[in-house]
């Protein structure tokens, strides 16, 4: 075997910030007025030099290290061509070399040779020795994205296996790899029999019990919207940020923020991602941009490489394996993740510039228990067709109101499935995310509540694609209405344990709110059948049916029910003060039967394939390419 001999450099006695800039001008390899540019920037974050050089692309990367291992007497070493012993690294941790910024290269004798993006100290060394016993450590110096390549090489199928079932390892319990625990499948078969047995021995009875059952939950369901609703219009925002206040916050009390974008088959969304991400009104330095991209998506890979991205994305390729889901994804991203906070957004988001800010002065505002904070999302091409038109009411309502009212009310808050941002402790705490859920967001928003923590909003909007095809939004919400049900059957599979940890008032709010919807969406459907056959035919032959009690509450949740949601749309168009959507609101009943739709393909891919991701095309409205999304938005 090959043995490499590595000779340190000889060591330099001063290793100030600003001789590490002096260096590079010394070698031609950074211009004077860069430095000082540098060093102004340097003075107004507080952050490295060398990390602001390479976020400001004034030096690159292999460059800056090459001159920190001079300086720091230790030899450079690139780790896309060191030979690296796989034996001797997988005795570490790969998340704790993530973190330390560390990689073990081979081991000669008893002399160990570890790559470090740090500078070599007595901390490196005994970190070393804690794992491998008494050992000289021989530091190299190399980058952090030297250590990420290798850490995702040596370790991959390591990584693939915890971001699939680290969850399930930690906590089956909380995991929706197994759908349906003994206990509920036995609830299930009796409830199948017992109808069946019902409706074969007390047909009308049985039909009568049911009938009061489903308009009951529909009542209870539409007046649990009104009152959540109601909240969020009284007290708009609890965790409100003025601008005042994110104009005062000092670039050099802002902490490093990682933000994790999956993508897969988005090569046409991506160059329109990367001039997003460069809006975000946070220091590049302190900007940690990990783009999550599957292992047998070449295309979308050589789309990034051409958009010619900022220093601050990382490529990332997670590794190719099942279950193909963007939780999974987001899990492999959140072991390579060195920020304090954390947020997801998808391939065509267009998030507000100071987003990131107003999350973290959210933080400082809220309590200890504050895990996470939700940013609203909207769509920017709300007027391409009806659909387009639709959704944005719907979603305007959803986050205006309904998560307002629910952090108002201090109840459980499922997340949306982008814009949100997490202190980055508690998320690894919680287990990140469940890659078997495919409402992955609402599950975490959820499990947190049962954990006792708190997930709040804030004043802040990311701008979205709307689907402006029939199909794909129903491909798109089967997969949502799926994961709302594995999120409910996770979660009651200890129902008293969640009462006692999140409490009556909580459990209920949940069940309301999460089971509820899917609840409601199925019996739209066999409930307008039964309507608009009475309209047409005016048979008595449903009277049976309906009791004078079961009558009157039916009544109330077609025109009452009707009303009130039709109402909620409207207000929500005010609020957005997008004045020409808030006639369609009318048309939600007619929307609706798309929801019970894709609710009954939902049902249906939970039992045939209960973790298929659907993918949702993106980049398909016409205001993606004429470039005029902008001005939607700010209508």
């Amino acid at each position: 075997m090959l043995v490499r001999t590595y000779r340190p450099c000889q060591p330099q006695v001063t290793r100030s910030r600003e001789r590490i800039g002096e260096a590079l001008v010394s070698r031609g390899l950074l211009r004077p007025e860069d430095l000082e540019r540098a060093l102004e920037y340097q003075r107004r974050t507080g952050d490295r030099i060398g990390r602001i050089l390479i976020a400001l692309g004034l030096v690159k990367r292999q460059q800056l290290y090459q001159v920190l291992a001079e300086l720091w007497g230790h030899p450079y070493v690139d780790l896309l061509r060191e030979p690296l012993d796989a034996r001797l690294a997988r005795l570490f941790d790969p998340e704790a070399l993530v973190q330390r910024r560390c990689f073990p290269v081979r081991r000669v004798g008893n002399e160990v040779f570890v790559a470090t993006a740090e500078p070599p100290g007595a901390e490196l060394e005994e970190y070393i020795r804690s794992v491998l016993g008494s050992v000289t450590v021989r530091p190299l110096v190399t980058s952090e994205w030297d250590i990420d390549y290798a850490i995702r090489t040596i370790f991959r199928d390591l990584v693939l296996d915890r971001a699939a079932l680290g969850l399930y390892y930690r906590s089956p319990d909380e995991s929706a790899r197994q759908v349906l625990v003994r206990w509920q499948k036995v609830a299930l078969a009796l409830l199948l029999i017992l109808v069946a047995a019902g409706l074969l021995m007390v047909p009308t009875r049985t039909a009568v019990i049911a009938s009061a059952l489903v308009n009951s939950v529909l009542f209870v369901f539409v007046l649990f919207h009104f009152v959540v609703a109601m909240a969020g219009a009284k007290h708009e925002h609890v965790q409100a940020i003025s601008p005042e206040e994110v104009q005062a916050l000092r670039d050099d009390e802002l902490p490093m923020y990682t933000v994790l974008v999956p993508v897969y088959r988005e090569a046409n969304v991506v160059p329109h991602l990367i001039e997003n991400l460069r809006n975000l009104d946070y220091p590049a330095s302190k900007l940690e941009i990990l783009l999550l991209i599957e292992e047998d998506d070449e295309e979308t890979l050589a789309a990034a490489k051409a958009a010619r991205p900022p220093e601050t994305v990382t490529f990332i390729v997670v590794p190719n394996g099942l279950p193909k889901t963007k939780p999974k994804a987001c899990n492999v991203g959140l072991l390579f993740a060195r920020g304090e906070f954390l947020t997801i957004y998808d391939a065509e988001d267009r998030p507000e510039p100071d987003q990131l800010k107003k999350a973290i002065l959210a933080f400082r505002k809220g309590s200890p228990d504050l895990v996470c904070v939700q940013a609203a999302l909207n769509y920017y091409n709300a007027t391409e067709n009806l659909l387009t038109r639709m959704f944005t009411l719907e979603y305007s309502y959803w986050f205006d109101y309904v998560l307002t009212g629910l952090d108002r009310l201090r109840l459980p808050i499922p997340l949306g499935g982008t814009s949100n941002h997490f202190r980055v402790g508690r998320l690894r705490e919680l287990g990140g995310w469940d890659p078997f859920n495919v409402t992955e967001d609402a599950d975490l928003g959820i499990r947190a509540a049962a954990r006792g923590y708190r997930v709040g909003v804030i004043n802040s909007t990311t701008w979205e694609e709307a689907n402006n095809h029939v199909g794909n939004w129903i491909r798109q919400r089967s997969r949502w209405i799926k994961g709302y049900l594995q999120t409910v059957l996770v979660h009651t599979r200890h129902p008293l344990r969640l009462v006692r940890t999140a409490g009556i008032r909580n459990t209920f709010g949940f069940v309301l709110l999460i089971g509820g919807a899917p609840f409601a969406f199925l019996s739209l459907i066999p409930l307008w059948s039964l309507t608009l056959t009475w309209i047409v035919t005016r048979t008595h032959a449903f009277d049976i049916l309906f009791p004078p009690v079961v009558l009157y509450i039916s009544l109330f949740n077609l025109l009452i029910g009707n009303g009130v949601m039709i109402y909620l749309g409207m207000l929500a168009g005010f609020k957005r003060r997008r004045y020409q959507l808030i006639p369609f609101a009318l048309l939600n009943p007619f929307y609706w039967i798309l929801h019970s739709i894709a609710s009954y393909k939902a049902v249906w891919q939970l039992i045939t394939k209960p973790f298929y991701w659907e993918k949702t095309r993106h980049g398909l409205s016409r205001y993606l390419e004429t470039g005029s999304a902008a001005s939607v938005a700010a209508e």
